[in-house]
């Protein structure tokens, strides 16, 4: 019994796991974004986020990601993904 509410348990699990329903906005950037972003953790963060931020949260938020969290994106990088989430996911 124990057995099978463990089975049903992964089984359901990895149903919820799937990510690849999750397609950012194709434009100048995308690309830039989801080699770096995507690294470290799923982009449905930036959809989740959108509604809230402006440029300057962008901002803040990718240097947080470099300088708190020691994500390892270049300053060039850094640029276009700041100027690919404010004009995709930007207020």
């Amino acid at each position: 019994m124990k057995t099978i509410a463990i089975l049903m348990l992964l089984l359901s699990g990895s149903v919820f796991a799937d990510e690849s329903q999750i397609i950012l906005k194709d434009a100048p950037g995308r690309h830039v974004v989801v080699n770096n972003c995507g690294v470290c953790h799923s982009t449905d963060y930036i959809q989740m986020n959108s509604v809230f931020m402006e440029r300057k949260g962008w901002e803040a938020t990718v240097n947080k990601m470099i300088k708190v969290m020691g994500a390892p994106i270049g300053s060039d990088d850094a640029v276009i993904i700041i100027d690919y989430l404010s004009k995709n996911y930007g207020k």
